[in-house]
């Protein structure tokens, strides 16, 4: 059994986690952490997103996970969605793609071309 201070305690820490969620996002970073994505080493992609936002001290950027995309051969896939909706989908991505990714496309605006599914099935 909890005390009334524990339960206040615990109370707290989830509005504030709630309070997260409802504030302004300017981008969303979705990872592909199915079975296929975490076998190809998305776990590893959605920490450097992570490690690199926090670094560059990026708050308005929201990191998420999701199952399976769709297109197991390309993971780990990660798709990063504008304000407006509007996505792009990076494959085959490592740690230091990610950083790439964070300093080119979320912070300057420029899509990292040769990352995304375009640019991979052209080379096929």
């Amino acid at each position: 059994m909890k005390s009334i201070t524990e339960l206040e305690a615990i109370r707290k820490k989830a509005l504030e986690q709630m309070s997260v969620r409802n504030q302004d996002v300017r981008m969303r970073v979705v990872v592909g952490m199915a079975t296929c994505g975490i076998a190809a080493g998305a776990r590893p992609v959605m920490n450097a997103f992570l490690e690199e936002l926090k670094r560059r001290n990026i708050n308005d950027v929201k990191v998420t996970m999701t199952g399976c995309i769709g297109a197991c051969r390309l993971e780990p896939i990660v798709e990063v969605v504008d304000e407006k909706g509007e996505k792009v989908t990076y494959v085959k991505m490592t740690a230091e793609k990610a950083a790439r990714v964070v300093a080119e496309h979320i912070v300057n605006g420029r899509v990292c071309l040769d990352y995304t599914i375009g640019a991979e099935e052209k080379n096929k």
